[in-house]
């Protein structure tokens, strides 16, 4: 039988398979933190807005759960995403491994880690296989991500990004 913090892991996947990002918002804490390579830290009601900014522009986007565990407060899952990267409309197949950290049954640590040079191959085309191991093409790709993710904070979301 699967514990509560295994099936925390297995909702927020099914939630992202069907693209519902305030889903997704409900398994965080409010003070919850969130690290992956493109958006970097995340605190509070940040990670879920950038479910909810995700799921909201996803047009093609396939997530498969392939593996998850969780024992006590810690639990990990590996979980491949399938999409078209909207800025250069580039197929993407990212190869993730989360690990989380729960407290009182929801989510107050999570990060996701994946070969960023691979990531930028595919999303960017050639200018990531040329300059998707450097550190400029990172701050690059992170702060747009941080632009578009704090425009999405401040306009009609906004009200919805101070729930989660």
């Amino acid at each position: 039988m699967r514990n509560t913090n295994e099936r925390i892991i297995e909702r927020l996947y099914r939630s992202f398979a069907d693209r519902d990002g305030t889903e997704m918002a409900t398994w965080y804490a409010r003070d919850a933190r969130f690290w992956d390579p493109v958006f970097g830290n995340l605190n509070g009601p940040e990670a879920g807005a950038m479910w909810r900014m995700l799921t909201a522009s996803a047009t093609d986007l396939r997530i498969e759960l392939l593996d998850r565990e969780a024992d006590g407060d810690l639990g990990t899952a590996h979980w491949l995403a399938r999409y078209t990267f909207s800025s250069t409309r580039r197929k993407v197949v990212n190869d993730v491994h989360a690990t989380f950290r729960f407290d009182n049954g929801l989510i107050v640590d999570h990060r996701d880690v994946f070969d960023f040079h691979r990531w930028a191959r595919q999303a960017l085309g050639p200018s990531g296989l040329l300059l998707g191991w450097t550190p400029m093409l990172r701050s690059a790709v992170h702060r747009r991500a941080r632009e578009q993710l704090d425009e999405f904070m401040t306009g009609p979301h906004a009200a919805m990004s101070e729930g989660a």
